[in-house]
């Protein structure tokens, strides 16, 4: 199957009457905050999204994302390919009240002036979101052995006085 470049931005409610499935991709150079957070990523993001009217009349998409990042491990500070595959689901909403009446099984995305949804930025925060917290190999991996994560004892800190000690003799003195 050929791969074609997505829309930015798209009419969630008029693509849903259609049923419309896009399956293509997003070029990662357009996204610039998931370059910052990486070392390095694909050229482009692999992306499937489907909309629909689910049984309740609600307006509907979703889908997947897939791409691989390269991030630096905050063990040994060598670099090591990641995967990205992150599921979604999202229903348009134009106001905070609409958020409310959504089951929790949908993530609400507001819609612009227009009626449309920034897929682009939609699709970018997915992906930065599916980061991990922590950069790290897989222990087997990583050149960082458990015996090189020691670094010694620490000695325990000297006993000082309590600053407080006075006033406990001046409230005995007191009594």
């Amino acid at each position: 199957m050929q791969k074609v470049k997505l829309p930015q931005s798209v009419d969630p409610f008029k693509s849903a009457m259609k049923r419309s499935d896009y399956q293509g991709i997003v070029a990662s150079k357009d996204m610039e905050r998931l370059l910052d957070a990486v070392v390095t990523c694909d050229d482009a993001v692999e992306v499937e999204v489907q909309f629909e009217k689910d049984a309740q009349g609600l307006t509907v998409f979703h889908g997947n994302l897939s791409t691989q990042v390269s991030l630096i491990c905050q063990r040994c500070n060598g670099e090591f390919t990641y995967p990205l595959h992150v599921e979604f689901c999202y229903s348009p909403v134009q106001g905070s009240e609409d958020t409310e009446v959504l089951p929790e099984a949908y993530d609400p995305v507001e819609v612009n002036d227009h009626g449309e949804v920034n897929l682009l930025q939609l699709f970018e925060d997915e992906l930065i979101l599916s980061l991990p917290l922590v950069a790290l190999h897989a222990e087997e991996d990583c050149p960082v052995g458990e015996d090189d994560m020691q670094f010694g004892k620490i000695s325990p800190e000297q006993e000082r006085p309590n600053p407080f000690a006075v006033l406990k003799e001046l409230k005995r003195d007191q009594e």
